[in-house]
């Protein structure tokens, strides 16, 4: 009985390794993914001399004034950056569940030319349309607007959110749609009573990336607007980089309350967001 008890597997040797190995491998990625943000909260509270004695360790005095010179640069930005997010998010995600049920339910000549011009665009770069949009924008009167970044973002969200969505809208069954013809509804009915109820999952995930996306893009904002009334987030911290020395506590400091309303978003979308992602490894 002794030698029966020394080879269990719950309780013996090659087990427990394997179970701290595990452990150590969870920490160890944890560890990676925290220090960039350990590294922001640190520096945050450091004046230059100190980061520049010790980068990555604890130093007081804390220079908690970093956060209040941060504060009054960027606060005035954030309700910019907020409306033009929202709207583009919301234009964005409903655009694409559109165009996604058009590509999976409607089959009509020429549709697969039309996708394989779509997923062209999922290898164009960005920055190569910066010069026609410009234009564009200038012909629109849409210059210096943030009516500019909200067009601008929603649409930049298509390609990527519609070959997602379409994916998803393909794998529903085909019987509800069969059933739902049968009693005389239309397309539009069809889309909001079937497709919008049973895609809430992938539409979640689908609008974080939509937000974070609009969150953080830089180059359009910059291009396009030129009153600082109408600047977002990320153009204001232009402003915390300074003109000839960079003052990284207060810089920092910025980057960590620019970072506030997306943590705020992945905590209470986290598990819609989880579900969204692994949604479509198991269907089908």
């Amino acid at each position: 009985m002794g030698q029966l008890s020394d080879q269990n597997p719950e309780t013996g040797y090659g087990p427990r390794m394997l179970r701290m190995m595990k452990h150590m491998q969870v920490a160890s990625v944890l560890l990676f993914a925290l220090f960039p943000f350990y590294m922001m909260l640190n520096i945050s509270m450091k004046d230059n001399p100190q980061f520049y004695a010790k980068p990555i360790g604890v130093e007081g005095p804390f220079r908690t004034e970093n956060w209040g010179q941060a504060w009054t640069e960027v606060s005035g930005y954030i309700s910019n950056s907020l409306v033009v997010t929202i709207s583009a998010t919301f234009l964005g995600v409903t655009g694409a569940l559109c165009g996604a049920y058009f590509f999976a339910r409607l089959k009509m000549p020429g549709a697969n030319i039309l996708w394989g011009l779509l997923v062209l665009l999922l290898m164009m770069p960005t920055i190569s349309n910066l010069v026609p949009l410009f234009v564009l924008l200038k012909n629109l009167s849409l210059l210096n607007t943030l009516w500019a970044l909200v067009l601008v973002g929603s649409a930049g969200m298509q390609a990527f959110s519609i070959f997602i969505l379409r994916g998803y809208v393909e794998q529903i069954p085909t019987d509800l749609f069969e059933a739902a013809e049968i009693d005389g509804a239309s397309h539009f009915q069809q889309f909001r009573m079937i497709v919008i109820p049973l895609s809430g999952p992938i539409v979640g995930t689908i609008a974080v990336n939509c937000f974070l996306q609009s969150w953080n893009d830089f180059i359009v904002p910059l291009v396009v607007l030129r009153d600082k009334e109408l600047w977002t987030v990320p153009l204001a911290l232009l402003r915390l980089d300074g003109e000839y020395l960079r003052q990284w506590g207060p810089l920092m400091a910025g980057y960590a309350i620019s970072s506030i309303p997306v943590v705020i978003l992945f905590v209470f979308t986290m598990r819609l967001f989880i579900k969204g992602m692994t949604e479509g490894a198991v269907k089908g």
